[in-house]
């Protein structure tokens, strides 16, 4: 989205009418909790292929948070090098369409949807109809606000890369996050014996959400965990793939999700290059994944929240001004679940 100069909003709202302009949460730079902001922004078209979305509610996930610090530097090739691209925060979104654009089918205005929105820290946000699934009746927006990318990734992760089954020893990795909830319950409802490593102040947390046992990673090693696991799910991205590979069973399988931890430059990126390296001179299948949000999965993770199978726990529930503060809940550790931003 381009700078725009003073005046520009007003100008243009002036033309086409108050609902031109929206609150949003923003940031003109990269930058900490400390640089974001609420203010009065264009509100958004929807383009070929895309719908309008009146947010009811946005999830905040992990990928907000690098998007807002602008790290690893190596994301910012595509985000933005000096100063981000795009200044409106936010990616999950729950909500209702308010405007269909050109080519999308299947989606009318006043349908409830879930998925992913460019730009979801807003009162409104354009989304490609292919991010975005039905919400079901009975799934309030703050629980389906946690389903584009949080339960997305845990669903990638658990069913289509680590291909957990029933009886599998399972090992998640930060598990009293957004991610590591949905996963230590999917993991769960397949029937797998699920350890949670955690903070010892989360462990009610993990076990609440079916975990069999849980594990203080402050206090416990790696390797006194209880391996050796048939699948590791690692979301916190704090040890060497060396240590998780000799926790791994014969034919165990790795999943590191997405890119945390590392260095400025490439962030987790090096660990994932490393794991596939390392992969190659075993047995142990050691992969990596970053999740993409596609309506087929948000509506399979739709499914399961409908039928009970998993509960998206949410620490708190905000509202726009309410976001600086829980980005740094996140950025902290603080979070017990999700944090969930509610257009109130």
């Amino acid at each position: 989205m381009p700078e725009r100069s003073a005046g520009t909003v007003e100008d243009r709202a002036q033309e086409q009418g108050p609902g031109f302009v929206m609150r949003a949460v923003t940031r003109p730079e990269y930058g900490g909790p400390e640089v974001v902001t609420v203010e009065d922004v264009a509100r958004p078209s929807p383009g070929p292929g895309e719908v309008l979305v009146r947010v009811g509610a946005a999830g905040l996930d992990r990928a907000t948070l690098h998007l807002l610090t602008g790290l690893p530097l190596m994301a910012r090739l595509a985000f933005g090098v000096r100063r981000p691209k795009r200044p409106v925060l936010g990616q999950q979104v729950a909500g209702v369409v308010e405007e269909v654009g050109p080519g999308v089918d299947g989606l009318a205005v006043g349908h409830r949807v879930c998925g992913t929105a460019a730009g979801s820290f807003a009162q409104y946000a354009v989304a490609k109809a292919g991010t975005l699934a039905p919400t079901p009746d009975g799934v309030e927006d703050r629980h389906a606000a946690t389903i584009g990318v949080s339960g997305v990734t845990a669903l990638a992760a658990v069913v289509e890369h680590a291909r957990v089954q029933r009886g599998d020893r399972v090992l998640v990795l930060g598990a009293s996050g957004a991610v590591g909830g949905y996963a230590v319950q999917l993991a769960a409802h397949l029937g797998a014996d699920v350890t949670g490593v955690c903070s010892a102040s989360k462990e009610d947390l993990v076990r609440a959400q079916g975990a069999h046992r849980t594990v203080d990673y402050a206090s416990v090693r790696l390797p006194d965990m209880g391996g050796p696991f048939d699948v590791i799910i690692d979301i916190a991205g704090n040890n060497p793939v060396s240590a998780l590979r000799r926790c791994l069973a014969p034919g165990g399988r790795l999943v590191i999700v997405g890119g945390e931890g590392g260095g400025r430059l490439l962030g987790g990126i090096e660990r994932n290059l490393l794991a596939t390296m390392a992969g190659w001179f075993t047995a142990k299948d050691l992969g990596w994944m970053f999740s993409s949000t596609t309506t087929a999965r948000c509506a399979e993770v739709a499914r399961l929240i409908t039928e009970g199978a998993v509960t998206p726990v949410i620490d708190r529930t905000v509202d726009l001004d309410g976001a600086a503060d829980a980005i740094a809940a996140m950025a902290s550790g603080h979070l017990r679940g999700h944090a969930v931003l509610e257009m109130r």
